[in-house]
């Protein structure tokens, strides 16, 4: 029996909690772990300034490691090159890169500095590069390389920035003053670095100073600035400790954030979630990788060499990792049907799990089985899952999920092959986490509890009673509200949207903000996502359908990859689908069907359509008449940051979708 966890975690303390600002809580760490690894960073990727004078040089394709002690002295000799280059308390200064070690270091010296780091997408056009520098208006910026600092200069004149400080190595700017590379700000830090000055930095910080400027990734429109402060991470960071970390009441087998973990990095830093996963590492003292490519091929190939024991990810490429999975098992790896069957058993051994009384955590799902489910399970495992696992480097003990939903199938899927996936939920403004699944008491579907000290109550104001009334939930379903010291303190700029996210306190707490999701509260306390307010499929009957359960319903098919619900102001709810390709042929090669061999014929064949419709169908039994989708339409080309669809979490971008096809969708609705 799990102990009384959720007591545990209110009482919990140890040296990793405190009350401190974001530098000084890992200064803290490096202390304890001076000698032990804080990154891994992979050779032949980068061109960078740092090596081989400041780190050493990593081998073409292979991992080098960066010591806390080291990691220390880079970031605090990079700090004082900061100042030299004329950086102040309180001034911004945008990191503009793809999440690698020289993002981290930079991030550290400005924070420790007393700036206020601001976030700019690697993917940034230099329009959007123009607005996420001015509307802070940042005095200084660091790039990766040379391509991102030429969307820089193509903007420069419409900013106010004293210096450019790249990464990598660059040509052609030697006449340029204000133009340095990361090596030079080093150097001029370690000639003019004393200890006493940059303690004093760091003492004259306090958790009620600004941060961060993280701008959210413009799904409805543009990018906000949320202003969170030393005092918000921190308060996050201690709420996390007490959920996941190693407390006395847990068994040692239960997934644990503690100093042993070490992680493969790959989300983009300038995002809310990665760049507190990477906070919350350097605080335990944990072990940090950079990943050299998202795809799972690369992804595979730096699991297998870094052996991560924890993934920070999302739903998105999750999907894409069992899809991998699957084309490799319908392949040369054990055959579809052995595959399958393994799915199934590890299902079952889950649902088992959820059905008893008293559930006795992840780390223990298998232990109480039934004699011949216990015996399918060894030889699945034997069989497929140990393979999988062996895949992913071999040592991944669970997945911290956020920014989306997870459908349910793949979730216990994950859960059956011995990779727990812990689902996660926030946002930028909760700086970030709201909940997170405990590994005591996981439970498919929902996201555990709000953290301690998070407040939460729903409102439903907002939400057709279609949806606060739906038979699939049984708990408060509305509008989620939330409050605690992880709360951030307004938008930057933008006095009358801070308003409008507040919903004033009828008691003296603070005021309510408003996450803009649809969340239903169960008895038990736990959490369950519903949809965006905003991403509700109001229907012309004057139902609103909750559309990422549904479209998660629908992807969870092997065959369809992406999905996304249309109708608003209709009488039906209908569908833009993105087909699985290499699927659909597999399944016809299998069965002898002849396909187009070009990808745009392929989607308008009519056995594909029949497939697609046979899988929305299955999906459709799972919900009420309404909410059922009565029409679709299957588009070719991937949804993708490239193609400005998904935003770089890979959220979709729905009102770009809508526009990008509205001829399809007009087609679903022949009537207008």
């Amino acid at each position: 029996m799990v102990s009384d966890w959720r007591q545990a975690e209110k009482e919990y303390d140890d040296e990793v909690i405190g009350w401190n600002t974001v530098p000084e809580a890992v200064e803290a760490a490096v202390k304890r772990r001076p000698e032990e690894t804080a990154s891994m960073y992979k050779g032949g990727v980068y061109n960078r300034t740092l090596t081989p004078e400041v780190i050493d040089e990593a081998p073409e394709g292979e991992f080098a490691s960066v010591t806390y002690g080291d990691f220390r002295r880079i970031y605090r000799r990079l700090a004082a090159g900061f100042d030299e280059l004329g950086v102040t308390k309180g001034d911004r200064v945008g990191i503009f890169a793809n999440t690698r070690l020289e993002w981290a270091l930079s991030d550290f010296a400005l924070l420790s500095r007393g700036g206020i780091v601001t976030s700019v997408y690697s993917s940034s056009s230099p329009r959007q590069t123009e607005y996420l520098l001015d509307d802070p208006d940042a005095s200084g910026v660091v790039v990766e390389d040379q391509e991102l600092l030429g969307r820089v200069l193509e903007v420069e004149d419409e900013l106010s920035l004293e210096f450019i400080v790249v990464m990598d190595e660059i040509d052609g700017y030697e006449e340029r003053d204000d133009i340095h590379t990361l090596a030079d700000v080093y150097s001029l830090g370690d000639d003019g670095y004393e200890e006493s000055t940059f303690d004093d930095w760091l003492d004259d910080l306090s958790l009620n100073d600004l941060c961060t400027l993280i701008y959210t990734s413009g799904t409805t429109g543009q990018p906000k600035g949320v202003e969170i402060s030393h005092g918000n991470f921190r308060a996050c960071l201690n709420q996390m400790w007490k959920r996941l970390g190693p407390r006395p009441d847990k068994p040692d087998e239960m997934v644990t954030l503690d100093d042993d973990l070490r992680i493969l990095s790959f989300l983009p830093l300038a995002h809310a979630f990665e760049r507190f996963v990477h906070f919350s590492m350097l605080t335990a003292g944990a072990t940090i990788a950079y990943a050299e490519d998202v795809e799972p091929e690369p992804l595979r190939e730096d699991m297998r060499k870094i052996r991560p024991n924890g993934i920070a990810t999302v739903p998105r490429l999750l999907e894409k990792i069992y899809d991998a999975v699957l084309e490799r098992a319908s392949g040369s790896f054990v055959g579809r049907r052995v595959f399958d069957w393994s799915v199934s058993v590890g299902q079952d051994c889950w649902g088992f799990y959820e059905s008893c009384d008293e559930p006795t955590g992840v780390a223990y799902y298998t232990r109480d089985l039934p004699p011949v489910l216990r015996a399918k399970h060894a030889v699945a495992d034997r069989l497929v899952y140990s393979r999988i696992r062996e895949a992913l480097g071999g040592e991944i003990e669970g997945f911290l999920s956020a920014g989306g939903s997870l459908s349910e199938d793949l979730a216990r899927t994950y859960l059956g092959m011995g990779l727990p996936v812990f689902e996660g939920y926030g946002m930028t403004e909760a700086s970030p986490v709201i909940s997170v699944a405990p590994p005591e008491e996981p439970r498919v579907g929902k996201l555990g509890p709000p953290l301690c000290d998070v407040e939460v109550r729903v409102d439903v104001s907002r939400v057709g009673t279609s949806v606060v009334e739906n038979d699939a939930l049984d708990g408060e379903v509305g509008e989620l509200l939330v409050r605690g010291p992880n709360v951030f303190g307004g938008y930057r700029n933008k006095p009358d949207e801070t308003d409008e996210a507040f919903e004033e306190a009828d008691d003296d707490g603070d005021d309510w903000f408003r996450t803009g999701d649809v969340v239903e509260v169960g008895e038990d306390g736990y959490l369950r996502f519903v949809d965006r307010v905003k991403s509700l499929v109001v229907l012309s009957t004057g139902k609103n359908v909750p559309a990422e359960r549904v479209e998660d319903a629908v992807v969870a098919s092997e065959y369809i990859d992406q999905c996304m619900l249309v109708g608003d102001e209709r009488k039906f709810v209908g569908a833009l689908v993105v087909p699985s390709v290499h699927r659909i042929r597999d399944r016809a090669d299998e069965e002898g069907l002849d396909l187009p061999d070009n990808d745009e014929a392929l989607v308008n064949d009519e056995a594909v359509r029949e497939l697609i419709e046979e899988e929305i169908q299955e999906a459709n039994a799972d919900f009420e008449g309404f909410e059922r989708i009565k029409g679709f339409r299957i588009v070719a080309d991937e949804w993708t940051e490239e193609n400005g669809l998904m935003t770089p979490t890979m959220k979709k971008k729905r009102r770009e979708i809508r526009d990008e096809y509205a001829d399809e969708i007009g087609s679903i609705y022949p009537d207008g």
